[in-house]
């Protein structure tokens, strides 16, 4: 093989990683605004968000296997994230680093960064809030009907200041990840041009800004009172 033919095969298997990356990405973005939505309705009250919990719990199989899918999703996701570092730190010059340095935005030179660490919080979060491994106490947590109180537990863990602060920090990683993986998602997909290209950057961000907020509102809330256990106990 001459290397202009490596060249382009190498450009090739790049470039399919990286739709992969997008179309695997674009579905997680997808889960992420759904899951805000359900659990929004911490806002609403222990009735209603404990109802919504038990409607998925009563999905039974069908969860499980979106619960599958959706792992899937992740592992494709990050894993292609890896391998493309990888390739493009081994074929760039060092010569030219300093100039993409300059060129690149830090969210999107932090990509692989912030998404590792997105991963070791999603990790996290499974064992706390739904395997409840780390925090076996939750369990026992039921609600006047003897459904799980989800709410209540909701209300336990972030009133843990360790546990809140972590994660706070871990949207705020999300938010910067998806700064740049939206406007990215665009540009993979061959969408974007020099004149729609701020537009979508700006709106990549105000997308960013509305997921932190929507996520981080919840431990806040139960930081400053807003929502407090049944009986205004916590």
């Amino acid at each position: 093989m001459t290397t202009s033919q490596s060249s382009v095969s190498f450009t090739t298997a790049s470039v399919g990683k990286k739709v992969l990356m997008a179309i695997t990405g674009i579905l997680l973005i997808g889960f992420l605004i759904v899951h805000l939505i359900g659990n929004l309705q911490l806002f609403v009250g222990q009735e209603q968000l404990n109802k919504y919990a038990e409607t998925l719990q009563s999905l039974g199989a069908l969860k499980w296997g979106f619960r599958l899918f959706m792992l899937i999703l992740a592992v494709v996701h990050v894993w292609k994230g890896v391998v493309l570092w990888l390739e493009n730190q081994r074929a760039r010059p060092v010569g030219y680093r300093r100039e993409d340095t300059i060129q690149a935005s830090l969210s999107s030179r932090t990509m692989i960064y912030t998404g590792l660490l997105i991963l070791a919080f999603v990790v996290y979060h499974l064992l706390h809030f739904t395997v409840i491994a780390t925090n076996p106490e939750y369990a026992q947590l039921k609600d006047s009907m003897g459904r799980m109180d989800v709410y209540s537990m909701v209300i336990t863990g972030f009133s843990n200041y360790f546990i809140a602060a972590v994660y706070l920090i871990a949207m705020f990683l999300l938010a910067y990840h998806l700064s740049h993986a939206a406007e990215s998602f665009f540009q993979t997909m061959g969408w974007a041009n020099e004149k729609y290209l701020p537009k979508l950057k700006f709106l990549s961000n105000v997308f960013a800004i509305i997921i932190f907020l929507g996520y981080a509102s919840m431990p806040i809330a139960v930081l400053l009172n807003y929502v407090t256990l049944p009986g205004g106990g916590f």
